[in-house]
């Protein structure tokens, strides 16, 4: 197994070194170097390999975490956690922090649930900030006190 990937890497680079000598020159107008093979046959390589990177991620994380019944519940209550932040997060927000009309007006069309997704993004980051900054400092805190 570990010959056949070295063999399908290097067949990768020598591919993508192929493409790399065929891509169009610098002075190519850009609307004519997006349309070339080679230019986009490296696209392609490199959502392939994009893809089997977040599969094998993805495949040997779960292995792991399946494997192991205190990983996965420690994960839970994370995940858990993530999503009690979330809603509060969505119920903060109130959906009227921008004008709709104003944003129309602009040419950006959305409505008052868009704008409630974005206030709730923006205070998921918040509530996450304050505990990332609490678990720094509280520890720090409590160690100067008990010496």
């Amino acid at each position: 197994m570990h010959k056949i990937i070295k063999i399908a890497l290097l067949v990768i680079g020598l591919i993508g070194a192929l493409l790399w000598f065929m891509l169009p020159e610098s002075d190519m107008p850009a609307s004519e170097a997006v349309n070339s093979g080679a230019m986009n046959g490296m696209f392609i390589i490199t959502y392939i390999l994009l893809a089997i990177a977040v599969v094998a991620s993805l495949l040997f994380t779960l292995k792991n975490l399946f494997s192991n019944p205190a990983g996965l519940k420690k994960t839970l209550m994370v995940v858990g956690g993530f999503l009690v932040v979330v809603v509060i997060a969505y119920v903060l927000a109130s959906g009227t922090d921008v004008s709709v009309e104003e944003m129309a007006g602009r040419g950006i069309e959305t409505s008052e649930s868009t704008i409630k997704k974005i206030g709730m993004g923006l205070n998921v980051f918040f509530i996450l900030t304050l505990v990332a900054v609490a678990s720094l400092v509280l520890p720090a805190v409590k160690n100067m006190f008990s010496k």
